[in-house]
C-alpha cells in the first residue's frame, strides 16, 4: 500500500478486511464445519452484543472524528503529519483496531457464533503483525522522541 513517493506506514493489508474476513470465516465454519453456539440467554446475548457493538463503533467514531478535526487521513499508509494524543488516543494508541475487535466480538456474541469469537485472537495477531508493527516503526522514525514518549505513556490496545 506504500511506495517510495508516499510517506506512510508500510501496512500490508487494509485492517478492516482482517476483521471482516474473520467474521466471514467464522460464519462459514459455523455453517459448514461445526456449529459453535453460545449458551447465553437470548436477551442477555443481544444486550451484550449491543454493548460491544456500541463500544466498538464509538471507539472508531471518536478516532475518526479526531482525524477529521486535525485534517488527517485515517488510512495507515497515508502520511501522518502529527501524532494525535488527545481524546480516545489518551486511552489507546489503536482505538480503531480496538473498535474493530469489539465489533467482531459483537458479531460473534450477537449471532451466537463461537467461531467468530475464537478467531478474534487471530485477527488481533494479524493486525499486530501486518499493521501495528509497521505503523509504530514509521511513527518512531518520523517523530522520534515525541512518539516514543507517547508510546511509553499509552497502552497499545487498552
Amino acid at each position: 500500500m506504500n511506495d517510495q513517493t508516499n510517506d506512510g506506514a508500510a501496512v500490508r493489508l487494509p485492517p478492516p478486511f482482517v476483521y471482516l474476513g474473520a467474521i466471514g470465516v467464522g460464519v462459514l465454519l459455523h455453517a459448514y464445519v461445526l456449529p459453535l453456539k453460545l449458551t447465553l440467554a437470548f436477551n442477555f446475548r443481544v444486550g451484550l452484543a449491543l454493548l460491544f457493538g456500541i463500544l466498538g463503533l464509538s471507539a472508531m467514531g471518536a478516532a475518526i472524528g479526531l482525524f477529521k478535526k486535525t485534517g488527517q487521513d485515517p488510512k495507515p499508509w497515508v502520511s501522518t503529519p502529527e501524532i494525535i494524543s488527545t481524546g480516545i488516543y489518551r486511552v489507546s494508541r489503536n482505538p480503531m483496531y480496538l473498535g474493530m475487535a469489539l465489533v467482531q466480538t459483537a458479531a460473534g456474541v450477537g449471532f451466537s457464533n463461537g467461531w467468530i469469537l475464537a478467531l478474534l485472537p487471530v485477527s488481533v495477531l494479524i493486525i499486530s503483525f501486518s499493521a501495528i508493527r509497521y505503523e509504530e516503526a514509521y511513527l518512531e522514525q518520523k517523530f522520534g522522541e515525541v512518539y516514543t514518549s507517547y508510546k511509553a505513556s499509552v497502552r497499545r490496545w487498552l
